[in-house]
């Protein structure tokens, strides 16, 4: 496999697909989609594959989602384009049929969240950093955020994350549900190993049953997804996203103004 963004090895059952842009804190662009949804798909077809691990390198972010060059550029009528890419990368980790484990260090935002949430275990370092910075821009995580955070800290806290966008670190996250484990640095690829050493034993006949019957409810969601990625069409195209989208690569705050709107 040729990649320019991610780094695709297979070793004694475990697939390791790393997003290699640590200059970009692993932000993504259309490539990295391509070439992780390329990695994953392989994984799925590889028998002897029983595990997959996915990482950002260099120690500073899993990933911050969508880099600004990418997301930060798109006109409206590029997102139903843009979501379909989105979306083929979520069904190669959905419908993989072995688990994935998200194995995070730094900060993991926006869209690198998405990523994590879609994964079937996480494990994090101290002090990693979660969050959804979306209605801080004008925009919302019309990619699985709206739909899969519930299920994991509650409708409560989801809107708390949704709604103010502050950071959690990861000790937080964990006592949310938001992750499943929290190590510290020097021990988070001996913690991702025994896991993929368990998982290794376990039946993969049974495991891939069972991660097909867990995600029933989450492809019960695809329609909200699709829903938004219509939303953020029309987000995209109004003064409130130009702003915002200006206000993050000056490194200042939003100047959002404030009347008319309404309900649904």
């Amino acid at each position: 496999m040729n990649a320019r963004d991610v780094v695709y090895e297979k070793d004694r059952g475990v697939a390791r697909i790393t997003i290699d842009r640590p200059e970009r804190r692993n932000a993504f662009r259309a490539e990295t989609v391509d070439e992780m949804t390329a990695a994953f798909e392989d994984a799925a077809r590889d028998a002897s594959v029983g595990v997959v691990v996915l990482r950002g390198a260099g120690g500073r972010a899993f990933s911050t989602g969508g880099d600004l060059s990418w997301e930060g550029s798109m006109l409206p009528r590029e997102i139903p384009h843009e979501l379909r890419r989105l979306m083929r990368l979520s069904s190669a980790i959905l419908d993989n049929g072995k688990p994935v484990i998200a194995a995070i260090q730094g900060y993991c935002v926006g869209g690198g969240n998405q990523l994590n949430m879609l994964c079937d275990l996480s494990v994090a370092t101290e002090g990693s950093r979660f969050g959804d910075g979306g209605a801080r821009v004008g925009s919302l995580s019309f990619w699985w955020g709206l739909e899969l955070l519930p299920g994991l800290v509650g409708d409560r806290r989801a809107r708390e994350v949704l709604f103010l966008c502050r950071q959690y670190r990861a000790e937080e996250a964990l006592q949310m549900g938001w992750i499943t484990r929290v190590v510290a640095p020097r021990d988070l690829d001996a913690a991702v190993q025994e896991w993929c050493d368990e998982l290794l034993e376990r039946s993969p006949q049974a495991l891939r049953f069972i991660k097909t019957a867990l995600n029933r409810s989450v492809e019960a969601q695809y329609p909200s997804v699709v829903n938004g990625g219509f939303v953020a069409e029309l987000l995209h195209g109004t003064e409130e996203f130009r702003e915002g989208m200006n206000a993050l690569r000056e490194k200042r705050r939003p100047r959002f103004e404030r009347g008319g709107g309404g309900g649904r």
